[in-house]
């Protein structure tokens, strides 16, 4: 990877829905240049994928909360039929296996508190191997997923930049030789 992969990836993670013409514009690439690098990266598994951010409480989920889960044993068969059951609750936006006090660490959606009532004491509860669980209300959102910090790798002068060409050097005249 080097600096135009970590800008492409940079400009991708904050607007995947740029058309490849301005983000080869931002990158300072040829657009079938940047095309292959996007498809480079996305092969090797750097992209994932692309997705649409939503709006929760358009989607009419008023409420978020934590969940601290605790599993009652710690053997591969519990905790994998635990991580099946929890991957099929479509209110768990995030789950988080941890180290300390609690075992997850499970963020949900709720449309309302009896929605989240329901979903801790009807769903989560039931699930197999779960021990404990704590649930805390999110009062505010102090800061929204911004991707990842991306590495910052110098251009080397070197590296000739796909799809650009360098200047032609200009013949030796009579007066250096």
């Amino acid at each position: 990877m080097d600096a135009i992969d970590v800008r492409l990836l940079a400009v991708l993670q904050a607007n995947a829905r740029i058309p490849n013409a301005e983000l080869a514009r931002q990158v300072d690439l040829a657009p079938s240049s940047t095309l292959d690098r996007v498809r480079r990266l996305e092969d090797r598994g750097l992209i994932r994928g692309y997705r649409a951010i939503l709006d929760p409480q358009g989607l009419g989920y008023q409420l978020q909360a934590v969940v601290m889960v605790n599993l009652s044993g710690h053997q591969a068969e519990p905790i994998d039929a635990f991580e099946a059951q929890i991957r099929a609750l479509p209110e768990v936006k995030l789950c988080l296996n941890l180290t300390g006090r609690y075992d997850y660490l499970l963020l949900v959606m709720a449309r309302d508190i009896d929605h989240l009532r329901q979903l801790v004491t009807r769903e989560l509860a039931t699930v197999v191997g779960v021990q404990k669980q704590e649930t805390f209300l999110v009062l505010a959102t102090a800061r929204e997923d911004q991707g990842f910090a991306l590495p910052e790798i110098p251009e080397n002068q070197n590296t000739r930049r796909a799809g650009r060409r360098r200047p032609a050097r200009p013949a030796p005249s009579d007066q250096e030789t």
